[in-house]
């Protein structure tokens, strides 16, 4: 069964990027392939990381020469992503591969996140250099409904490729079906915190998983959940400028939250929380911004 799917939706319309990006989905088709069959060859998989760091960088040095010839505006925040999964998430994920030895569980979490990071930036990151995506529009630091559900319905579109239409403006956190919660908290350039909470129902998050994934992996509930983790920290690119209009922000801790944890956080109070609804399910923002002299996520 073909499990990774490329598909037209993830075109930017640039032909090296695009054939690149073609080409790194075949290289992870065959990683999920070695993990899911060939589990006891370490060597293999090794091999194929390998082949594919090796790949994922020259795309990276590709699709930059691409974004400064044609003078890109986003082009120095957009290396600065590929900077940090080249030196932060890819290190971190193989440490943890080494470390466990490249273990049967190790090897599919680095399998989730990289489909999940792959999927997201391209779904956002790319698309925008060739406009694919909304402009990030520059909103007052307290917005008003109507605008944070905009920016917010229009990061849904884009990601998942469904409509998403305010169904509350002021979600009282009443019990959602049953889904995926995640709690993502930032530093901005300013001093100030961001904390977003997001509660993603069940067949919504396959959805968005399953832009690129089969049906097998998308029955497959830790494969979703942390690939769509990797999916969503997407959005906040699209809509953090709610909070501050020219501020350069840290994503500095996500979690997946179980539903009683949700609640709890929930209770402290959130200024800005929407109930979104699409026909696959619903989806829960929720939002608070505040000021701070220490620049870490403990303060």
């Amino acid at each position: 069964m073909k499990k990774l799917l490329w598909n037209e939706q993830l075109k930017i319309g640039v032909e090296v990027v695009d054939k690149a990006h073609a080409g790194l989905f075949r290289v992870a088709g065959r990683l999920m392939d070695l993990v899911e069959h060939e589990a006891s060859s370490q060597s293999a998989c090794k091999e194929t990381i390998k082949f594919l760091e090796d790949y994922t960088m020259t795309h990276f040095s590709e699709e930059e020469a691409y974004m400064r010839s044609v003078h890109y505006k986003g082009y120095e925040k957009h290396k600065r992503l590929h900077d940090d999964f080249r030196d932060s998430t890819l290190v971190s994920l193989k440490k943890y591969l080494e470390k466990s030895e490249y273990s049967q569980a190790s090897m599919e979490r680095f399998v989730n996140v990289l489909i999940g990071w792959l999927t997201g930036h391209i779904m956002m990151e790319d698309q925008a250099i060739t406009g694919h995506v909304g402009a990030k529009t520059v909103y007052e630091e307290s917005p008003d409904t109507s605008v944070a559900a905009a920016a917010v319905s229009r990061a849904v579109k884009d990601v998942f490729h469904l409509e998403a239409q305010l169904a509350d403006g002021d979600y009282n956190g009443r019990n959602s079906a049953k889904g995926y919660f995640y709690r993502l908290s930032y530093d901005m350039d300013d001093g100030g915190k961001v904390q977003i909470l997001l509660v993603i129902e069940e067949q919504l998050a396959r959805r968005g998983v399953g832009l690129v994934l089969g049906l097998d992996a998308m029955r497959n509930p830790e494969r979703v959940r942390e690939a769509c983790l990797q999916i969503i920290e997407q959005f906040f690119r699209h809509v953090g400028k709610l909070f501050k209009s020219d501020a350069g922000y840290h994503l500095c801790k996500k979690e997946v939250l179980t539903k009683d944890e949700f609640r709890e956080d929930f209770m402290t109070r959130y200024p800005c929380r929407l109930l979104f609804e699409t026909r696959l399910g619903h989806f829960i923002f929720c939002a608070r911004k505040w000021e701070s002299k220490k620049r870490n996520c403990g303060g």
